[in-house]
């Protein structure tokens, strides 16, 4: 996600005692409006940080909104000449299965609204009803297409993709095919909160261990869960720390935007946490059920097998509850 703060539920990493026979290999630094750090066990020091660092520039010269020379600011800006890369074209696919999944309200189209709302690179406006309306006419998925010859087609010049809620996901997942290139069986990529894992940490011998932050603590920060990953990746959103306050009238805004009403929305779902063989759609996933009603994200997990997740809301009295799939609940150490 492009220089843009999704908030997700933290992660801590948990590690045990060196060993003579694996050596921890550690790459971390900032990229993409956030920190990442890279853990993968070897039998030597290896470093691999300009490669990775070349994973960055392709993917923000692809898919960052924030760079006005980037495929997608010139798709948004009109330019209907460009030849979009095997990137832009996976998370166009992504975005086309996770939109259908979710009957729309996962939808990358909503890059007017998010500009709007406050919470794109583009100008903040004062809305209404009257205005939100009129932007909503520039918001739909079935109204983009990905032609053969890697083109984009719009029905409106003013519609803007917004793939902050799949790209560090993928970005992530380009990672994890990075170090599999390199023949690594074992490490650990996290960026802002998200994360993939393959085998094991060799030298603690156990599995990699991820904590999930409580939503409700707005100090410090508290784990609410530790769950053991091998193999897979996880991605979570919330509302928690992703807001801003209108300072004429001090009303909140969250940066979940709901793709079918336009506005933002304060939801009873507190945060998100979603398990996927790819975290692409994991993240994907996490930012729709953020903006679905419970039930029917309920209604899309059994449907769906691929996916695991974890749900902190408030019912209708305020208390705090959870929602878990049998299988994230297998996952908790």
């Amino acid at each position: 996600m492009i220089q843009r703060i999704l908030f997700t539920f933290g992660l801590t990493l948990l590690f045990g005692c060196n060993t003579n026979t694996w050596i921890k290999n550690q790459i971390a630094g900032n990229a993409l409006g956030t920190t990442y750090s890279i853990i993968y066990i070897s039998d030597k020091e290896e470093n691999y940080r300009q490669e990775i660092d070349s994973v960055f520039q392709v993917i923000n010269q692809s898919l960052s909104t924030y760079i006005p020379t980037s495929d997608i600011s010139k798709i948004n800006n009109g330019d209907s000449t460009i030849t979009v890369d095997h990137m832009f074209q996976e998370v166009f696919k992504t975005s086309s299965m996770v939109y259908e999944a979710s009957n729309g309200y996962f939808d990358p189209t909503i890059g007017v609204l998010a500009n709007a709302w406050g919470f794109g690179p583009g100008e903040q406006l004062k809305l209404d009803s009257l205005k939100v309306d009129s932007l909503l006419k520039y918001v739909g998925w079935d109204k983009v297409k990905l032609n053969h010859d890697g083109t984009i087609t719009k029905n409106h010049p003013e519609l803007r993709f917004d793939f902050n809620a799949v790209a560090k996901g993928y970005t992530i997942d380009r990672l994890g095919a990075l170090l599999n290139a390199k023949g690594l069986e074992n490490y650990l990529v996290e960026l802002g909160g998200e994360v993939i894992t393959k085998g094991q940490n060799r030298i603690s011998g156990k599995q990699w261990s991820v904590g999930i932050d409580d939503p409700q603590v707005e100090v410090g920060r508290q784990l609410k869960q530790i769950i053991v990953l091998e193999d897979k990746a996880m991605a979570s959103s919330g509302n928690y720390r992703k807001f801003r306050i209108d300072p004429e009238t001090g009303k909140k805004y969250v940066h979940t935007i709901n793709p079918k009403t336009g506005y933002t929305k304060n939801s009873k779902v507190l945060a998100t946490s979603v398990v996927a063989s790819s975290c692409a759609e994991a993240d994907a996933y996490a930012t729709a059920f953020m903006a679905m009603d419970l039930e029917d994200s309920k209604s899309l997990l059994t449907n769906q097998n691929n996916l695991e997740a974890y749900i902190i809301y408030l019912d209708e009295s305020g208390e705090t509850l959870e929602f878990m799939t049998p299988g994230f609940k297998s996952l908790i150490k």
